[in-house]
């Protein structure tokens, strides 16, 4: 659901036809998040172009865990639900993702990554704050300028996709309420799921 006419799943045609049917056939559904652009399918593919390239730079659970801090900050609960199952389901456990949707490092994570986590809050939630020594931290525990950049544009990228959702008022789909409760709780940071 969102708070602007979309194009219905049986009304699609060209681009989005597309979207949607590569959405059923490997999701099972078509997400709320990919429904929202629906009136704008081009704006769609380059944001997944955008993220492609950001992500695709980076290590994969560096990108989750710099992704779901953003979307933390700015409380997108689509954003942290999907991040988050990503991490619990690839990388860590569901109590060490709770435990980072609450704001504390659980023990799985190493100094880089917690330094990560921190920055793309920062990034997020105040880029102009941003100083030298925040760069220099990042360093200090192993991170290239390039490694820098790409935490940089995760965030950021993050932002733009999030407060779309938000702002159109996309749910977090249904499918996220079968997550383990004390995870989906602690993920669901803004809008409730979707009711079923």
């Amino acid at each position: 659901m969102t708070l602007i006419e979309t194009v219905a799943e049986d009304a699609a045609d060209d681009a989005v036809a597309v979207l949607y049917a590569g959405a059923r056939e490997s999701m099972g559904f078509v997400p709320n998040s990919l429904s929202a652009f629906s009136l704008r399918p081009e704006v769609y593919a380059a944001w997944e172009q955008l993220k492609s390239a950001i992500a695709g730079g980076m290590d994969a659970r560096r990108y989750e865990l710099a992704t779901l801090a953003a979307a933390r900050t700015l409380r997108s609960s689509y954003c942290c639900l999907a991040h988050g199952k990503v991490l619990a389901d690839r990388f860590l456990d569901a109590g060490a993702v709770r435990d980072l949707a609450l704001g504390s490092s659980p023990a799985d994570l190493d100094e880089a990554e917690v330094a990560i986590m921190a920055f793309a809050e920062k990034v997020a939630g105040e880029a102009s704050s941003i100083t030298e020594a925040d760069i220099q931290r990042l360093r200090n525990v192993g991170l290239s300028d390039r490694d820098i950049f790409d935490v940089v544009a995760a965030a950021a990228a993050r932002c733009f996709f999030s407060k779309t959702l938000d702002a159109l008022g996309a749910e977090p789909d249904a499918a996220f309420a079968d997550l383990e409760p004390g995870l989906r709780e602690a993920l669901t940071v803004g809008r409730p799921i979707e009711q079923g």
